[in-house]
Protein backbone atom coordinates (compact mmCIF):
# COMPACT_ATOMS: atom_id res chain seq x y z
CA UNK A 1 0.00 0.00 0.00
CA UNK A 2 2.89 2.49 0.68
CA UNK A 3 4.75 1.66 -2.21
CA UNK A 4 1.59 2.30 -4.92
CA UNK A 5 0.74 5.20 -2.43
CA UNK A 6 3.91 6.94 -3.17
CA UNK A 7 4.86 5.89 -6.93
CA UNK A 8 5.17 8.43 -9.65
CA UNK A 9 2.13 8.94 -11.86
CA UNK A 10 2.85 7.64 -15.23
CA UNK A 11 4.04 10.78 -17.38
CA UNK A 12 3.21 10.73 -21.19
CA UNK A 13 5.74 8.65 -22.46
CA UNK A 14 5.11 5.96 -20.02
CA UNK A 15 1.86 5.43 -21.37
CA UNK A 16 3.26 5.63 -24.71
CA UNK A 17 6.00 2.50 -24.01
CA UNK A 18 2.77 0.84 -22.19
CA UNK A 19 0.23 1.06 -25.55
CA UNK A 20 3.12 0.21 -27.40
CA UNK A 21 3.98 -2.76 -25.85
CA UNK A 22 0.62 -3.95 -25.50
CA UNK A 23 0.05 -4.00 -29.44
CA UNK A 24 3.12 -5.40 -30.02
CA UNK A 25 2.60 -8.55 -27.64
CA UNK A 26 -1.12 -8.71 -29.30
CA UNK A 27 -0.40 -8.32 -32.22
CA UNK A 28 2.53 -10.88 -32.68
CA UNK A 29 0.61 -13.13 -30.96
CA UNK A 30 -2.24 -12.57 -33.74
CA UNK A 31 0.61 -13.22 -36.55
CA UNK A 32 1.89 -16.31 -34.76
CA UNK A 33 -1.54 -17.93 -34.47
CA UNK A 34 -2.15 -16.71 -38.56
CA UNK A 35 -4.92 -14.57 -37.97
CA UNK A 36 -3.30 -12.02 -40.20
CA UNK A 37 -6.67 -10.28 -40.72
CA UNK A 38 -7.43 -9.51 -37.19
CA UNK A 39 -3.72 -8.52 -36.44
CA UNK A 40 -4.32 -6.01 -39.50
CA UNK A 41 -7.02 -4.53 -37.83
CA UNK A 42 -5.42 -4.40 -34.81
CA UNK A 43 -2.25 -2.53 -36.34
CA UNK A 44 -4.89 0.07 -37.59
CA UNK A 45 -5.85 0.96 -34.49
CA UNK A 46 -2.92 0.77 -32.49
CA UNK A 47 -1.49 3.15 -35.16
CA UNK A 48 -3.77 6.16 -34.59
CA UNK A 49 -3.91 5.46 -30.23
CA UNK A 50 0.02 5.96 -31.09
CA UNK A 51 0.02 8.74 -32.94
CA UNK A 52 -2.71 10.49 -31.14
CA UNK A 53 -0.80 10.20 -28.24
CA UNK A 54 2.61 11.07 -29.91
CA UNK A 55 1.21 14.03 -31.33
CA UNK A 56 0.20 15.65 -27.80
CA UNK A 57 4.02 14.33 -26.48
CA UNK A 58 5.63 16.12 -29.70
CA UNK A 59 3.78 19.27 -30.63
CA UNK A 60 5.27 19.01 -33.79
CA UNK A 61 3.64 20.93 -37.02
CA UNK A 62 3.25 20.13 -40.43
CA UNK A 63 6.75 20.20 -43.32
CA UNK A 64 6.10 21.74 -46.19
CA UNK A 65 6.72 19.08 -49.20
CA UNK A 66 5.94 16.21 -46.58
CA UNK A 67 3.18 13.95 -45.89
CA UNK A 68 0.72 14.11 -42.70
CA UNK A 69 3.21 12.74 -39.51
CA UNK A 70 2.56 9.02 -39.11
CA UNK A 71 4.40 6.93 -36.05
CA UNK A 72 7.58 5.65 -37.16
CA UNK A 73 6.96 1.90 -35.99
CA UNK A 74 8.78 -0.14 -38.53
CA UNK A 75 6.42 -3.08 -37.78
CA UNK A 76 4.53 -4.45 -34.68
CA UNK A 77 5.57 -7.84 -35.16
CA UNK A 78 9.06 -9.01 -33.08
CA UNK A 79 9.95 -11.44 -35.79
CA UNK A 80 10.43 -8.62 -38.77
CA UNK A 81 13.44 -6.84 -39.25
CA UNK A 82 12.41 -3.59 -39.34
CA UNK A 83 10.68 -4.30 -35.45
CA UNK A 84 12.86 -1.39 -33.44
CA UNK A 85 12.36 1.44 -35.40
CA UNK A 86 12.96 4.93 -33.08
CA UNK A 87 10.09 5.72 -31.56
CA UNK A 88 9.01 9.41 -32.78
CA UNK A 89 6.54 11.15 -35.57
CA UNK A 90 7.91 10.43 -39.44
CA UNK A 91 7.21 12.73 -42.18
CA UNK A 92 7.37 11.08 -45.55
CA UNK A 93 8.82 13.37 -48.46
CA UNK A 94 5.56 13.68 -50.57
CA UNK A 95 7.79 12.95 -54.03
CA UNK A 96 10.68 10.57 -55.02
CA UNK A 97 13.58 10.79 -55.83
CA UNK A 98 13.10 11.17 -59.64
CA UNK A 99 9.80 13.71 -58.58
CA UNK A 100 7.18 11.35 -59.16
CA UNK A 101 4.58 10.98 -56.39
CA UNK A 102 5.89 9.37 -53.75
CA UNK A 103 4.03 5.84 -52.60
CA UNK A 104 2.48 5.80 -56.47
CA UNK A 105 3.24 3.03 -58.64
CA UNK A 106 6.03 4.44 -61.30
CA UNK A 107 7.13 1.81 -64.51
CA UNK A 108 7.17 -1.63 -63.82
CA UNK A 109 4.98 -1.01 -61.03
CA UNK A 110 7.38 -0.50 -58.99
CA UNK A 111 6.77 1.93 -55.36
CA UNK A 112 8.17 5.33 -55.37
CA UNK A 113 9.87 5.60 -52.46
CA UNK A 114 10.06 8.94 -50.80
CA UNK A 115 12.76 11.10 -51.87
CA UNK A 116 13.70 12.02 -47.75
CA UNK A 117 12.08 10.47 -44.16
CA UNK A 118 12.40 12.91 -40.86
CA UNK A 119 11.78 11.34 -37.37
CA UNK A 120 11.31 13.54 -34.36
CA UNK A 121 11.32 12.45 -30.97
CA UNK A 122 12.25 13.27 -27.58
CA UNK A 123 15.68 13.00 -25.62
CA UNK A 124 14.15 10.82 -22.95
CA UNK A 125 12.58 9.00 -25.53
CA UNK A 126 15.75 8.69 -27.50
CA UNK A 127 17.55 7.44 -24.47
CA UNK A 128 14.85 4.55 -23.63
CA UNK A 129 15.30 3.34 -27.23
CA UNK A 130 19.11 3.27 -27.20
CA UNK A 131 18.88 1.44 -23.80
CA UNK A 132 17.08 -1.11 -26.23
CA UNK A 133 19.78 -1.14 -28.77
CA UNK A 134 22.79 -1.75 -26.57
CA UNK A 135 24.82 -2.52 -30.07
CA UNK A 136 24.48 0.98 -30.26
CA UNK A 137 26.82 3.36 -28.56
CA UNK A 138 24.66 4.67 -25.47
CA UNK A 139 25.56 8.48 -25.46
CA UNK A 140 22.98 10.47 -27.56
CA UNK A 141 26.06 12.37 -29.02
CA UNK A 142 27.75 9.82 -30.17
CA UNK A 143 25.00 7.56 -31.22
CA UNK A 144 23.79 10.07 -33.62
CA UNK A 145 27.33 10.35 -35.28
CA UNK A 146 26.98 6.36 -35.64
CA UNK A 147 26.06 4.63 -38.80
CA UNK A 148 24.69 1.55 -36.81
CA UNK A 149 22.31 3.94 -34.97
CA UNK A 150 20.46 5.23 -38.82
CA UNK A 151 20.53 1.22 -39.45
CA UNK A 152 17.97 0.62 -36.47
CA UNK A 153 16.55 3.96 -36.40
CA UNK A 154 14.31 4.19 -39.37
CA UNK A 155 13.34 1.56 -41.42
CA UNK A 156 14.59 0.82 -44.57
CA UNK A 157 15.34 -3.18 -44.93
CA UNK A 158 18.93 -2.31 -45.40
CA UNK A 159 21.94 -1.31 -43.64
CA UNK A 160 23.58 1.86 -43.58
CA UNK A 161 26.96 2.46 -44.76
CA UNK A 162 29.00 5.95 -43.37
CA UNK A 163 31.19 7.52 -46.35
CA UNK A 164 32.18 10.50 -44.55
CA UNK A 165 31.09 13.73 -41.89
CA UNK A 166 29.68 16.31 -43.64
CA UNK A 167 30.47 19.72 -42.37
CA UNK A 168 27.43 21.57 -41.46
CA UNK A 169 26.16 24.37 -39.93
CA UNK A 170 25.00 24.08 -36.64
CA UNK A 171 20.84 25.77 -36.73
CA UNK A 172 20.12 28.44 -34.60
CA UNK A 173 18.91 27.00 -31.19
CA UNK A 174 20.29 23.70 -31.78
CA UNK A 175 22.89 22.46 -29.08
CA UNK A 176 24.14 19.73 -31.88
CA UNK A 177 24.34 18.86 -35.25
CA UNK A 178 25.67 16.14 -37.44
CA UNK A 179 25.58 15.03 -40.97
CA UNK A 180 27.30 12.21 -43.24
CA UNK A 181 27.46 11.13 -46.25
CA UNK A 182 26.05 7.68 -46.33
CA UNK A 183 24.20 4.67 -48.33
CA UNK A 184 22.06 1.58 -47.75
CA UNK A 185 23.56 -1.96 -48.53
CA UNK A 186 22.48 -5.60 -48.03
CA UNK A 187 25.90 -6.65 -49.08
CA UNK A 188 28.87 -4.92 -50.22
CA UNK A 189 30.11 -1.58 -50.11
CA UNK A 190 28.43 0.72 -52.58
CA UNK A 191 30.51 2.46 -55.16
CA UNK A 192 29.15 5.95 -54.39
CA UNK A 193 27.05 7.92 -51.98
CA UNK A 194 23.67 7.92 -52.98
CA UNK A 195 22.12 9.66 -49.68
CA UNK A 196 23.08 12.62 -46.73
CA UNK A 197 21.84 11.34 -43.43
CA UNK A 198 21.00 14.25 -40.54
CA UNK A 199 20.82 14.85 -37.25
CA UNK A 200 20.53 17.45 -34.42
CA UNK A 201 19.23 18.15 -31.05
CA UNK A 202 16.66 21.46 -30.10
CA UNK A 203 14.82 22.25 -27.40
CA UNK A 204 14.52 18.52 -25.69
CA UNK A 205 13.95 16.74 -29.01
CA UNK A 206 16.24 14.40 -31.36
CA UNK A 207 15.52 15.32 -35.40
CA UNK A 208 17.09 12.69 -37.89
CA UNK A 209 16.26 12.74 -41.32
CA UNK A 210 17.62 10.97 -44.78
CA UNK A 211 17.46 11.54 -48.40
CA UNK A 212 18.73 11.16 -51.51
CA UNK A 213 21.24 13.35 -52.91
CA UNK A 214 21.89 14.11 -56.75
CA UNK A 215 24.56 14.21 -58.00
CA UNK A 216 25.74 10.60 -56.01
CA UNK A 217 29.31 11.17 -54.71
CA UNK A 218 31.99 8.97 -56.44
CA UNK A 219 35.48 8.98 -56.61
CA UNK A 220 36.25 7.36 -59.63
CA UNK A 221 40.22 6.89 -58.25
CA UNK A 222 38.88 4.95 -54.79
CA UNK A 223 36.69 2.95 -57.03
CA UNK A 224 39.54 1.55 -59.30
CA UNK A 225 40.80 0.59 -56.37
CA UNK A 226 37.79 -1.17 -54.83
CA UNK A 227 37.82 -3.33 -58.00
CA UNK A 228 41.56 -4.22 -57.45
CA UNK A 229 40.97 -4.99 -53.88
CA UNK A 230 37.22 -5.62 -53.29
CA UNK A 231 38.23 -7.12 -50.44
CA UNK A 232 39.67 -4.25 -48.77
CA UNK A 233 36.29 -1.77 -47.78
CA UNK A 234 38.66 -0.14 -45.33
CA UNK A 235 40.95 0.96 -48.16
CA UNK A 236 38.02 1.66 -50.03
CA UNK A 237 36.44 3.91 -47.32
CA UNK A 238 39.46 5.80 -46.05
CA UNK A 239 40.38 6.94 -49.63
CA UNK A 240 36.78 8.09 -50.29
CA UNK A 241 37.22 9.88 -46.69
CA UNK A 242 40.42 11.47 -48.18
CA UNK A 243 39.77 12.28 -51.71
CA UNK A 244 35.92 13.10 -51.58
CA UNK A 245 36.17 16.77 -50.21
CA UNK A 246 37.21 17.94 -53.59
CA UNK A 247 34.80 16.63 -55.66
CA UNK A 248 31.91 18.87 -56.65
CA UNK A 249 29.17 17.48 -55.64
CA UNK A 250 30.37 16.65 -52.35
CA UNK A 251 29.81 20.29 -51.96
CA UNK A 252 26.33 20.22 -52.82
CA UNK A 253 25.89 17.18 -51.10
CA UNK A 254 26.62 19.77 -47.80
CA UNK A 255 24.14 22.23 -49.19
CA UNK A 256 21.53 19.05 -49.66
CA UNK A 257 22.19 17.93 -45.86
CA UNK A 258 22.19 21.55 -44.45
CA UNK A 259 18.42 22.20 -46.55
CA UNK A 260 17.32 18.65 -45.06
CA UNK A 261 18.54 19.77 -41.65
CA UNK A 262 16.81 22.69 -41.60
CA UNK A 263 13.38 21.22 -43.00
CA UNK A 264 13.54 18.06 -40.15
CA UNK A 265 13.32 21.30 -37.55
CA UNK A 266 10.46 22.30 -39.26
CA UNK A 267 11.89 25.67 -40.55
Amino acid sequence: MLSSASAAPASSEDRYIATRDAAIEKISKLYDDSKGDEATKAEEAATADLLAQLKVILAEGDRQGFGPAKPNIGSYYEGDEDFGTLDGLRFESLLGENGQKAGSTGKNDKYIEPKSQIVVTTGTMFERWLRAHKEIPQATTKALGDESAYTRAISNGSAVVKFASLPIAKPSGATFAYAMLAARTQSEMPDASGEVIVAAIANGEVYVAEGSITPKVRVAACVAQKKAKPEDDEAYARCFRQRAPKEPAFRQAIAQAQALLTAALGR
